[in-house]
């Protein structure tokens, strides 16, 4: 099975969200042993460090960096994403992107906290506790 993993799911379990972090630390754990192939969008570094960057020093952003892209394959955005995801029907074109991305990389599942935004996207998206059942 193969999964691209939402942004707001990596900050789940880097900011330890309560009643989020748990299912999606989960995921990491099944990615992270190979049972699971993960992937996380370009898109999303960028994200990370910026909201990370208020409440940590950059020699550790740079070692969850580290941690993250061995768990998971960092998915480059590419040209053509960006016009794609400008013609998709989404609210918000950051989700439009991480699911051009999703589909170019031919993943089962885009795993996200927010099903709605992703309505339109050609991959479906899952919670990280529907994720879980379905293993």
């Amino acid at each position: 099975m193969k999964i691209l993993i939402d942004t707001n799911v990596i900050l789940d379990v880097l900011c330890n969200r309560k009643d989020f972090a748990e299912d999606s630390l989960r995921v990491f754990k099944y990615c992270e042993t190979n049972h699971i192939t993960g992937y996380i969008s370009a898109l999303s570094i960028p994200n990370i460090v910026y909201i990370m960057r208020k409440e940590l020093d950059s020699e550790r952003i740079k070692e969850i960096l580290t941690v993250l892209t061995s768990i998971f394959t960092v998915v480059d955005l590419r040209g053509t994403d960006l016009i794609k995801a400008a013609d998709l029907d989404f609210s918000d074109y950051e989700d439009a992107l991480q699911s051009v991305c999703a589909s170019r990389t031919k993943v089962n599942y885009i795993v996200t906290r927010n099903i709605k935004d992703f309505k339109s996207s050609s991959v479906p998206a899952i919670k990280p506790s529907e994720l879980l059942e379905r293993i």
